[in-house]
């Protein structure tokens, strides 16, 4: 081989190698370009993130936003201001037996379990109206939503009839559908649903079912829980005949018997 092919193979080498090392340093300069983008856009990420994250918490959740609504979509068979009063009972009844109760509440369904029954058919043969009041301060205290759901839901069964707002309330308080306080099982339509199967007015009833999921009654059931919150009454359940005050004999708590029952409301009654 010459000097000169020599040398100009050299110089060829060199020539690539030249170009080879450009080529990398451009892939280096492109990948370290690639990794700040990257970075920047994971901190973009993160920033914005934590910032929707703030917003979402600031912003209010469904039930407190419909709570300070104007206009409330009222159940069928109420009265008053956004149809709060919820009287049940024929018009002929001269008494009326106010009971406070929160749909969550284990000791209101034992109440309802043990004398429920016994109120449903006194209302039923006209000794006395029912008047309904709904709370929701469980779900206040354990970050629920329940108790308001299931509000709700007992607009939907009273838009239907009284009757089956009566069963349907009989049917969240049973044994079989009451679920532990801790759980949060009103909280779901489905389950509200499920329950009100047991309740033939409601079984299949599509206009029910419908306002449970669209939450028609949603607004009147926190104008519900307002009027609780006014009413001074300090836990559930709650029963006062014309005002008066129904407890159990000897104690502050309400009676949880017929014989009970029977016997402080006949107390109350002559009274």
């Amino acid at each position: 081989m010459s000097a000169r092919n020599s040398q100009a193979n050299k110089a060829a080498a060199r020539e690539r190698l030249r170009q080879e090392r450009e080529r990398q340093a451009k892939k280096d300069k492109t990948r370290r370009q690639l990794i700040v983008i990257g970075s920047t856009i994971v901190v973009l990420a993160i920033a914005g993130g934590a910032g929707y994250a703030v917003m979402q918490a600031n912003k209010p959740d469904h039930w407190e936003s419909v709570k300070d609504e104007k206009t409330v979509t009222a159940p069928k068979n109420t009265e008053g201001t956004n149809g709060t009063t919820v009287v049940i009972g024929k018009p002929a009844a001269k008494k009326t037996l106010e009971l406070y109760e929160d749909s969550r509440c284990p000791v209101c369904a034992s109440f309802e379990q043990a004398v429920g029954e016994t109120v449903t058919k006194d209302v039923a043969d006209g000794k006395y109206k029912l008047k309904y009041v709904g709370a929701t301060f469980i779900d206040n205290a354990d970050q629920g939503e329940g108790s308001k759901n299931a509000l709700s839901a007992l607009g939907a069964a009273l838009q239907v009839s009284p009757d089956a707002f009566t069963a349907y309330k009989a049917a969240l308080y049973s044994s079989k559908f009451h679920p532990e306080e801790s759980q949060d099982k009103f909280s779901k339509d489905s389950y509200l649903l499920e329950v009100a199967d047991s309740v033939p007015a409601l079984k299949s009833n599509a206009e029910f079912k419908k306002n449970v999921e669209d939450g028609t009654f949603d607004a009147w059931a926190m104008k519900m829980s307002a009027t609780f919150d006014k009413s001074g009454v300090g836990g559930t359940p709650t029963l006062k005949m014309d005002g008066k005050k129904i407890t159990a004999e000897g104690t502050d708590n309400p009676p949880m018997t017929v014989e009970q029952f029977r016997t402080s409301l006949d107390k109350v009654l002559k009274g």
